[in-house]
């Protein structure tokens, strides 16, 4: 971080070294493992999660976890399958039922034709674990837990990292690597000592998380039981309660300090949030600030940003974490292609081209989605047991379905839609939709090949060549690759369902799922493709 360090020896050197093992880190871990990438990942924490944040793990993100291995895993980390999916907004947990979005359960609910892997619900203290046992904790793997990173110092060749182990009583150690990626959260002090702006685009807020147990909730409420219940009880409460593990586990999301019931007793304001009689046990609470931010840069020489170092959003719409495991996929695969010497001068640079302009569209999503919550108008009349308060909750009704609400929690548009217009995606005719057409930047589209297999499980660990018609120039293009030593893949596929949904005869698709090039037919010259699709297009 700073630009000189002092003379300390080694305890160990490696390709990549992640700063920070939240669910990014860890996510770019397993990333470059897939990939046989040396790394080292150092985090401050000693991995417990007392205060789980996040919730959901949305369907982009559990195609990589496909990808990674772990997809049928983090499904049985413990959400219960018959456990309704719906959001309800409430008076009060257990009260008046103003509007319902009903998405069945995870054993009910129908396959989606764009992808293998519905979102699934598994908060970060089942996450964290799972990831971190993949991922290998320190000293049979590269995840080093108690272990600060303090400063960062770069030169020509790669990136010292002075640290503090905290669980040896603050002995001072030194790592050695050739690039690092910045995972440290929404603080960063690797983003701030590099001196990267993050200039707030909204106004903070600030927020209070009450989790509590509640073991004879979900009972109580039978058949009026959901995953996310907002609450619309004015003045103060009109934020969401959440089931965390579809069984006991709660947590209640306050406005703090907007009004002044926002500052009740964490008990108190829980009470107000059930109306049934039910016993509870209040086990933690949580003041954080919603920054709306990105920063201006993602890189800096050999150190890159990633996740919440790089950018952060609501919570509202789910799209935080999962932009961040976005960033790990991007970025991964061309780490892997510099180390192993094939890249261009421009593949690093595109990670910013690519994935900034991402978090900036999920910002504006979320922060859509958050603003229509809090202007929201809760009349004092949807509390009342009369005709009056009937009829206050049914204009409320007709107000959220009018106003998008479902959008929040069905948005794979946001998920899946983006495109990347970096000079590594050779355009291709006009656009279409992401869901039938293979569109170059877009994620490569799924079809099922064969029960269970889909054809997003061809790609990752090199570029693909979908090939949906035969051509005399193959070897060309198979040799032009590999003087450049560019991995590359063929599959001749005869199905005629996959062809009319890819589009083209030929599709060339990316180590991280996305289309870099399309065809009629293959390019007389693909070596000028091979330059452009690993940065050295000139």
């Amino acid at each position: 971080m700073t630009a000189e360090t002092h003379e300390m020896p080694v305890a160990a050197e490696t390709d990549v070294l992640i700063v920070g093992a939240g669910p990014v880190g860890l996510a770019l871990a397993l990333d470059l493992a897939y990939r046989g990438v040396r790394f080292l990942a150092l985090d401050a924490s000693d991995g417990l999660v007392p205060h789980p944040k996040v919730g959901t793990v949305g369907p982009r993100s559990m195609e990589l976890f496909r990808r990674w291995g772990l997809a049928d895993r983090i499904r049985a980390t413990g959400w219960p399958g018959d456990h309704p999916l719906d959001i309800a907004w409430v008076t009060a947990v257990g009260g008046h039922e103003i509007h319902r979005l009903d998405f069945g359960t995870a054993d009910s609910r129908p396959a989606l034709p764009y992808t293998p892997e519905p979102e699934q619900v598994c908060p970060q203290h089942w996450l964290a674990p799972l990831l971190a046992g993949e991922v290998g904790v320190h000293p049979d793997g590269p995840l080093r837990r108690r272990c600060r990173v303090d400063r960062l110092v770069q030169d020509g060749e790669g990136v010292t990292a002075e640290a503090t182990d905290l669980a040896a009583g603050g002995a001072r150690l030194a790592f050695r690597a050739r690039y690092a990626v910045a995972c440290d959260g929404a603080p960063s002090p690797v983003r701030n000592a590099l001196g990267i702006d993050a200039p707030a685009r909204y106004e903070t807020q600030v927020f209070r998380n009450i989790l509590f147990r509640a073991p004879e909730l979900r009972e109580q409420l039978g058949k009026r039981a959901a995953q996310v219940y907002f609450l619309t009880r004015p003045p103060a409460l009109r934020f969401p309660l959440r089931s965390m593990d579809g069984r006991e586990l709660y947590r209640l999301t306050v406005g703090a300090g907007r009004e002044p019931e926002a500052e009740q007793d964490a008990t108190a304001l829980v009470r107000t949030a059930i109306a049934l009689d039910t016993p509870l046990q209040i086990l933690s609470e949580n003041v954080w600030h919603l920054t709306h931010r990105v920063a201006g840069t993602y890189r800096q020489g050999r150190v890159l940003l990633a996740g919440d170092a790089a950018h952060t959003l609501s919570p509202s719409g789910g799209f935080g974490m999962n932009t961040g495991i976005g960033d790990a996929a991007d970025l991964g695969w061309k780490l892997a292609g510099q180390l192993a010497g094939w890249a261009g001068p421009g593949l690093l640079d595109s990670y910013d081209a690519e994935r900034r302009p991402v978090a900036e569209r999920s910002l504006e999503e979320a922060n859509v989605n958050l603003m229509r919550t809090m202007r929201r108008e809760l009349p004092e009349g949807i509390l009342l047991d009369s005709a009056e308060g009937v009829r206050a909750r049914a204009e409320l009704a007709a107000r959220l379905q009018r106003g998008g609400v479902r959008r929040e929690f069905d948005a794979p548009d946001v998920h899946f839609g983006y495109r990347y217009t970096s000079p590594l995606i050779a355009p291709s005719g006009r656009g279409g939709d992401w869901r039938t057409a293979a569109l170059p930047g877009g994620r490569a589209p799924h079809a099922w090949l064969s029960p269970g297999t889909s054809t997003l499980d061809l790609f990752g660990r090199a570029f693909r060549l979908m090939c949906f018609a035969d051509s005399d120039r193959l070897g060309l293009f198979h040799s032009a690759f590999a003087r450049r030593r560019v991995p590359l893949e063929t599959t001749r596929c005869t199905d005629r369902s996959v062809a009319g949904l890819y589009g083209k005869p030929y599709v060339l698709v990316r180590p991280d799922g996305h289309v870099a090039w399309r065809g009629i037919e293959l390019p007389l010259d693909p070596g000028r493709l091979a330059d452009l699709i690993r940065g050295s297009a000139t």
